[in-house]
């Protein structure tokens, strides 16, 4: 069972009223003493038809005067057990129904084949499913488990593959003694393109194919934001890419930093070029005549200067409209969400780099050093619960699109490279969880603070084969063998198990 408190998951999330609902936040205690000065935002409380409700809390402490760690000041999970999100409310995440797409063979014409009938399985689809059915008992275990994979440290570094990942997802896409699918979904911190984009990126590098309903990414779940907020600010990624993915969210009207640099170009006094491209892919207007709902950080900021000026004006002005000043400096204009928390995160260079997160801990910093009071915001991502709720529909969604059965499975394992990220998070959640060796993390025989409870492995082909052997037996074989074909294999197999 999911280690988060009961009043984390109230029956307030079950609930779906016809209209998005708007609630005012008091500002909480902070450091054990009363607050100030009342603070209130208008945030998404109750939810839309489609969207799941998650409730946050918030710790009592502020990470910018720590300053020191991504997660909050006490950074192990014994003592976190609180989200790091500000508002004291409900967080909506995405509750569509997915469409399956199960191909079906056609002719070299593109005729499908058989009109009318059922498709023609190809001879190893005919033989996996005997085997299947003669192994009832290790088939229906081998459907019951599921692994969730973080990308970047565990599958690759960059745009280069780490070898060990494309063996895995041979393995789980059936080659294996059944012949079996077995389910597993991406559940990544990256960011800063759309679903379909990455996932064509990262078919073509681990050579196996990634279907967009089995992907998250850190600011997948705030397509649920749409619902809520018309005109937003969109903050991070590479280029325009962040605009298209609020585009394909369903956000109405989407503003960049480059958009307000070319309508002002005075706002940004440290930034040191604006390019002939840059201000041709930009939309210009008067700002001073509109109004900004909300603040949406989907990936890493190119522009730190420029971003954080620019958020700055945004969180003191009076009901989000650049160029104006709120008379009363206690209030945040509007809210701001960042889509994931990580401090650090592997690349193709040998040392970890900055991610998101010291983006979000400078403006902390910053915002409380200006006005004197905590920045109030929200965070999706590895390790907050939305995104974990999240995945639980991704993964019944995917169950029903290979097995056919919409069913979450019990035994899931999340495989990861961060202990302040995805082991924390899985902890929390009630997964199995495996630390591997080849992003983040490269401590001792476990993390002191954050230890997976399944283990620590060389690499994500361990940690694959060690949780395959624990469920489905330890004589398990990781590979196909065409033997079970009785025209080429020579003998028959028991249908006995």
């Amino acid at each position: 069972m999911p280690a988060f408190e009961d009043h984390e998951l109230g029956s307030e999330s079950q609930k779906r009223p016809q209209t998005p609902k708007f609630e005012h936040l008091q500002k909480i205690v902070s450091h054990g003493s009363p607050a100030k000065y009342n603070h209130t935002i208008p945030v998404p409380s109750n939810g839309h038809y489609g969207s799941i409700e998650v409730p946050n809390t918030r710790s009592s402490f502020a990470e910018s005067d720590a300053l020191k760690h991504s997660l909050s000041v006490a950074p192990s999970q014994v003592d976190r057990r609180e989200s790091r999100n500000s508002f004291g409310t409900t967080l909506p995440i995405p509750r569509s129904k997915r469409q399956s797409r199960l191909s079906s063979l056609a002719n070299e014409d593109g005729r499908p084949t058989r009109p009318g009938m059922p498709a023609i399985q190809p001879t190893r689809d005919i033989l996996s499913s005997q085997v299947q059915d003669m192994s009832a008992v290790k088939t229906s275990a081998a459907k019951d488990m599921a692994f969730a994979f973080d990308i970047d440290g565990v599958l690759v570094h960059g745009d280069r593959l780490i070898p060990e990942g494309k063996r895995v997802l041979e393995i789980l896409n059936g080659d294996n003694e059944l012949g079996i699918k077995i389910p597993h979904i991406f559940l990544t911190n990256g960011s800063g393109k759309p679903e379909a984009a990455r996932c064509a990126q990262l078919s073509k590098i681990l050579h196996s194919p990634i279907s967009t309903e089995q992907f998250i990414q850190s600011h997948t779940p705030m397509s649920a934001l749409a619902e809520y907020y018309d005109t937003v600010l969109v903050v991070g990624g590479e280029n325009y890419q962040c605009r298209e993915v609020a585009k394909q969210y369903g956000f109405k009207d989407i503003i960049v930093p480059n958009d307000i640099v070319a309508a002002q170009s005075t706002i940004s006094p440290l930034k040191e070029f604006f390019t002939a491209e840059q201000r041709a892919t930009s939309t210009p207007r008067d700002f001073s005549k509109v109004k900004i709902n909300a603040i949406l950080v989907f990936s890493d900021s190119r522009d730190y200067a420029t971003d954080l000026q620019i958020i700055m004006d945004l969180l003191q002005s009076k009901d989000g409209v650049l160029g104006t000043v709120a008379k009363d400096a206690t209030k945040q204009s509007l809210p701001i969400y960042f889509s994931q928390g990580d401090l650090l995160c592997p690349t193709e260079h040998p040392i970890p780099r900055m991610s998101q997160g010291t983006f979000r801990i400078a403006l902390e910093a910053i915002y409380k050093a200006v006005t004197g009071h905590e920045l109030e915001r929200v965070v999706y991502g590895k390790p907050e619960l939305a995104t974990y709720k999240y995945a639980d529909e991704v993964m019944t969604s995917w169950m029903e699109t290979i097995h056919n059965e919409e069913k979450l499975p019990k035994n899931i394992y999340m495989i990861g490279d961060n202990p302040q990220s995805d082991i924390i998070g899985g902890n929390m959640y009630g997964w199995n969880t495996c630390l591997v060796r080849t992003g983040v993390f490269q401590g001792g025989e476990n993390d002191e603070k954050n230890p997976a409870n399944f283990g620590v492995f060389k690499n994500v082909l361990e940690a694959v084969q060690t949780a395959l052997k624990k469920e489905l037996g330890a004589d398990f074989k990781c590979q196909w063998s065409d033997s079970m074909n009785p025209v080429t294999g020579g003998h028959s197999v028991s249908a006995i198990e």
